[in-house]
């Protein structure tokens, strides 16, 4: 007769096995092709946006892309349009949702019923909490959360009328584990991965499958483009650096292609990068620990000071280690994805 434990470890197996048969059941089932498909991605001129529209432009979607800079979207589309689709852009504020609604009648009068929306559009502000304003919260919030909340609810009716569709929130890391200096960003990121999770369930039963997408760090470029406060210049170097290094960061279009595949299959939740997993899962079974680290980390960040809560960007925060061998990775994904002129 099998042990007590024999037994639980065939059962554990069993089920193991089960999932596994089950998720590439589903997995199948639920697969899309983007040919001719209408996508729609917010923040789509440069960075991360950019790379996801590039590899759905090659696989023949039609793709509208959304930001404030009319100039950035206009070097986008005319690049993306080489790959032959049909591109539409729009300068658009995301925290006017009067904008937002009229941008996605727009894109469906012109390419068609949105298939797929991809809220990639965000805002980071790296800032000691001693020179946090409730304005920084207010602006991450309204970028990060409430932009992504009113695009979802503009595009829902024409999914729900043809009881299909796919929507893609790129959290971050950052909405598993709250980071020091990025306390606002955090904030607004843990909402949208709550609010993602939620309305996944509620919209399965229509055929739209929502995922939640949370990266570590991504070399994307980007770095120049986030705001800082404190002792700015300190605060960019130590940002850009971190960004720039191999073994914690994902290159931005191996980042985009985990994206697109999560949303090819319609997955609920893909975690990106080995550090970001690794976090989410410590934070999971041991948050003291993680409380611990953090605080610790938080040691070694830029004290308050500098130009207090005053604000200023990455490109204008240079300095000679910001702009040395330590952070070539950065800035060559910023050349390579539209993050330089600005």
């Amino acid at each position: 007769m099998a042990s007590t434990q024999t037994k639980t470890l065939l059962w554990t197996l069993a089920g193991i096995g089960a999932w596994t048969l089950t998720k590439a059941f589903l997995a199948q089932k639920r697969r899309i092709d983007f040919n001719e498909k209408t996508v729609i991605i917010t923040g789509g001129s440069r960075g991360l946006g950019l790379e996801m529209a590039r590899l759905l432009a090659r696989e023949g979607a039609n793709v509208a892309i959304c930001a404030r800079d009319a100039e950035e979207l206009d070097r986008a589309a005319s690049e993306l349009r080489q790959y032959g689709i049909d591109v539409y852009t729009e300068a658009c504020d995301l925290t006017d949702k009067t904008q937002i609604e009229r941008f996605v009648e727009n894109v469906r009068q012109t390419l068609g019923p949105v298939d797929v929306l991809i809220n990639n559009a965000g805002v980071i502000i790296v800032s000691p909490y001693e020179h946090a304003t409730e304005a920084d919260f207010r602006e991450a919030m309204d970028i990060n959360f409430w932009a992504a909340f009113h695009m979802i609810n503009a595009v829902l009716p024409q999914m729900w009328g043809r009881k299909s569709g796919r929507i893609v929130n790129i959290a971050s890391f950052g909405g598993k584990v709250a980071v020091p200096h990025l306390v606002s960003y955090s904030t607004s990121k843990f909402a949208l991965v709550g609010y993602s999770e939620g309305i996944r369930a509620e919209l399965l039963k229509d055929n739209v499958y929502v995922t939640t997408i949370c990266p570590g760090l991504i070399r994307t470029g980007s770095p120049r483009n986030a705001i800082y406060k404190g002792q700015n210049e300190k605060e960019y170097t130590v940002f850009k650096i971190g960004d720039s290094l191999p073994l914690l960061t994902i290159d931005s279009t191996d980042c985009a292609r985990e994206v697109i595949d999560a949303c090819r299959y319609g997955e609920a939740e893909r975690i990106i990068s080995f550090p970001a997993k690794l976090g989410a899962a410590l934070e999971g079974i041991a948050p003291n620990l993680i409380g611990e680290l953090t605080a610790l980390v938080n040691t070694q960040l830029p004290a308050p000071g500098g130009i207090g809560e005053q604000r200023a960007y990455g490109r204008d925060s240079e300095t000679a280690l910001s702009e040395s061998f330590l952070t070539t990775l950065t800035d060559q994904a910023a050349e390579q994805n539209n993050e330089l002129v600005r």
